[in-house]
Formats: C-alpha cells, sequence, structure tokens
C-alpha cells in the first residue's frame, strides 16, 4: 500500500474510532493526532535510512506543532489513532501494532538508560486510556485494555484489562454478544 492508501486508511480508522468525527475532510485537516502519526512516518523513514539528524527534527518540528512526541526510532502499525494526543510520548524502542489507540497523556517509556529494547510493545488492536503510563521491554497483549491512568511494568496476556498503580491484569471475559458491541463502530475503544 502507498503512502496516499495509508492516509487514507488513517483517516478511516480515526472517522471510526471518534463519533466526534464529521468528515474525512475534518480529520485530515484538524487532528493533531493523526498529523503525529503522519510526520512519525516520515521521521521513520528517515530513520531507517540512517538520516538521523533530520529525522530527529522532523520529530521535534511535529511535537511543536501537535503536542505528540513520537520518536522517529519507535515503531508504528497501520490504522493507529491518537485521540487528545496532547502530551503523549512514544520512546525510541516502542513498537505498536496494527489498529491500537491512545489518549492524551499516554507514555510509553523505558525504565532504564540501558541501550537496546527498553520501551514496551503493544499487540493489536490495544487501547491505552488518558494518562496510563507503560514502562520497560514490556509486551501488553492484542485486545488488551489498559485502564485510564495505570501504571503497566509487568507484561500482560492477550485479552487483559490493566488497571491500577501498579497495574494489575484481569482476564477479559468476553461472550459472543459482549464482543459484538465492543467491537460496532459507535463502541470502539
Amino acid at each position: 500500500m502507498g503512502m496516499i492508501g495509508r492516509m487514507r486508511e488513517d483517516i478511516a480508522a480515526a472517522r471510526l474510532r471518534d463519533p466526534a468525527a464529521r468528515s474525512a475532510a475534518e480529520v485530515a485537516l484538524l487532528y493533531p493526532g493523526l498529523h503525529a502519526i503522519w510526520a512519525h512516518r516520515v521521521s521513520h523513514a528517515l530513520w531507517r535510512r540512517r538520516l538521523r539528524l533530520l529525522a530527529r527534527a522532523t520529530s521535534q518540528v511535529s511535537r511543536w506543532l501537535t503536542g505528540i512526541e513520537i520518536h522517529p526510532g519507535a515503531q508504528i502499525g497501520r490504522r493507529f489513532f491518537i485521540d487528545h494526543g496532547m502530551g503523549v510520548v512514544i520512546g525510541e524502542t516502542a513498537e505498536v501494532g496494527d489498529d491500537v489507540m491512545l489518549y492524551h497523556g499516554v507514555t510509553l517509556g523505558g525504565r532504564t538508560r540501558d541501550s537496546g529494547k527498553r520501551h514496551p510493545t503493544l499487540g493489536d488492536g490495544v487501547a491505552v486510556g488518558a494518562g496510563a503510563k507503560i514502562l520497560g521491554p514490556i509486551m501488553i497483549g492484542e485486545g488488551s485494555v489498559v485502564g485510564a491512568n495505570a501504571v503497566v511494568t509487568r507484561d500482560a496476556p492477550a485479552d487483559s484489562i490493566l488497571v491500577g498503580i501498579p497495574a494489575k491484569a484481569r482476564a477479559r471475559v468476553l461472550g459472543e454478544d459482549t464482543k459484538a458491541v465492543l467491537t460496532a463502530p459507535e463502541y470502539s475503544i
């Protein structure tokens, strides 16, 4: 899929996840989370080509314009959506799967100054509530939900609900009726 196709996919994902989104034009022009993601795609491409200073400069300009800091080394999947993104921080070695959603004030941060993998990995379909902090080289399994203001420092299996400080993982038990409701566009998280 080319760049324009990815941009269309991002716009569609934002419209699906945000009931306040009125049109594709509104989303494309006025959603800073989307602008930060697009800028990250550019800075990440530069980073992979070893144009590190230019990548960091692009990332910095995006941070000034959007209030969202995504390190150009972070690996971000498709249909990623940041809603009300002010204060979001995503570290250099973070990995974010497809169909992930973050709210404002989320940190995907490190816990040490060691080199190598030091930031979290989020599986596909993870939703992270406002103010949550996910710290260290941990894995949050696909389909998990991290509650607002949770502080997560340990791995969590797929389909977990993580709440509290420190966050504790609880199984997300969903019947078929519940799954249908939670995956409907008007209830997507």
